[in-house]
């Protein structure tokens, strides 16, 4: 311990006679004009910034408005670098996360970042993964380890069964950290369990779709009691999925939905039949719908209630997937080499594209010399000679 304290002592001598030549040097990256115009602690900042922290001028500078550092904080701060780089940080993640959380810089490194990085490290979070953790969630670092970070790591720990899923549900939503989990997420699952769903589908929606649990837990209940009114019971595997395409949504926007599809000729028991079988069809926007709609009416020639039936149709990107599929087909059909059915939606949506591919691009391309460019959208079909 002497010697590290006697290594940042002299850290912190060589940053101040460093700071200070900056200062008064033609080279500093302060202009005459910016440091005329800032106050003795800004300038201290923004060198500090800017030197020791590998900052941009720009960057230091916007920060600085918000933040100060004082001659007297500067051996915690380089005691917070020391730190940060100890753990693997490198100087662009350093610099982000001063950006984001400044006040990093005046964190005791013993009693705040150490026992929270010691929790995160023996959780699995070591290495290269921990300082992506912190820069896009520096708040953790606000949090306490025993009323905050480690309870909710317990209980995210209790539904999901191994370290794996649980590192991917923290990566992929590292805001669990940051919530007090008795406030939402604690009482949203307790909930869902008691209504019956089941333990391994309340783990999926942590895994996968954690926004969905941190919601009040009154608007938890009246989405659940809605979802349980079209008909799907909780232990049904789709009643999920159709919780969280309803907990994405205003009343008013399902209600307008549901009128938007009604005018393109479905009835709303269509709708909601739909619905319950396959949610994410409502999740898909009302332009996404309606351009659907209209290529498999008006340019396939589908009936209607042909897509009604088949509602996966309106899921699939026209300009991405289903159109060059469509281009490609109708030009070999021209030319007599296949015979396009009834069962051409098929085709169009459910085959892989490596399928597609192999069996109606790479298998006709000698035969029809362009159709490669017509399946990647850069010559439209009517181009080709016929």
């Amino acid at each position: 311990m002497a010697a590290t304290r006697n290594f940042i002592s002299l850290l912190q001598r060589r940053w101040i006679q460093t700071s200070a030549a900056s200062l008064c040097s033609n080279s500093s990256p302060l202009s005459t004009n910016s440091s005329s115009s800032l106050s003795s602690s800004s300038s201290f900042t923004v060198q500090f910034l800017v030197n020791s922290c590998g900052l941009p001028l720009k960057s230091a500078l916007s920060v600085s408005k918000k933040f100060q550092i004082h001659e007297k904080e500067l051996q915690k701060s380089l005691s917070v670098l020391e730190f940060l780089k100890a753990h693997d940080f490198n100087e662009t993640q350093i610099g982000r996360l001063i950006e984001k959380w400044p006040r990093v810089l005046l964190c005791r490194v013993e009693s705040t970042l150490k026992l929270k990085f010691d929790f995160l490290t023996q959780n699995g979070f070591s290495g290269q993964i921990l300082p992506p953790l912190i820069v896009l969630v520096p708040a953790i670092l606000n949090r306490k380890v025993d009323s905050c970070i480690k309870p909710c790591f317990e209980f995210l720990k209790s539904f999901l069964d191994n370290n794996e899923k649980l590192l991917a549900a923290i990566k992929r939503y590292p805001w669990y950290f940051t919530f007090n989990f008795n406030s939402a997420l604690k009482p949203n699952t307790v909930f869902l369990i008691k209504e019956g769903v089941l333990h391994d589908r309340v783990a999926k929606l942590i895994l996968m779709y954690p926004r969905a649990l941190q919601m009040k837990p009154d608007r938890m209940v009246r989405v659940v009691n809605s979802v349980k009114k079209l008909g799907l019971e909780p232990k049904a595997p789709v009643f999920v999925h159709a919780l969280r395409v309803m907990i994405g949504m205003s009343e008013s926007t399902w209600k307008r939905k549901i009128e938007y599809m009604k005018s393109l000729g479905w009835t709303e028991d269509e709708v909601l039949l739909t619905f319950k079988r396959n949610p994410d069809i409502l999740a898909c926007s009302e332009n996404k719908i309606g351009r659907a709609m209209d290529f498999f009416v008006n340019t396939v020639r589908l009936g209607s209630q042909t897509v009604v039936a088949n509602p996966v149709l309106l899921q699939y990107s026209i300009d991405k997937r289903v159109r060059p599929r469509y281009n490609v087909l109708k030009v070999l059909e021209s030319k007599n080499l296949i015979e396009v059915n009834q069962r051409v939606f098929w085709l169009l949506t459910t085959r892989s594209e490596m399928k597609f591919r192999e069996n109606y691009v790479a298998k006709y391309a000698d035969k029809v010399p362009g159709l490669l460019e017509i399946y990647r959208g850069t010559v439209e079909a009517k181009k080709i000679d016929t």
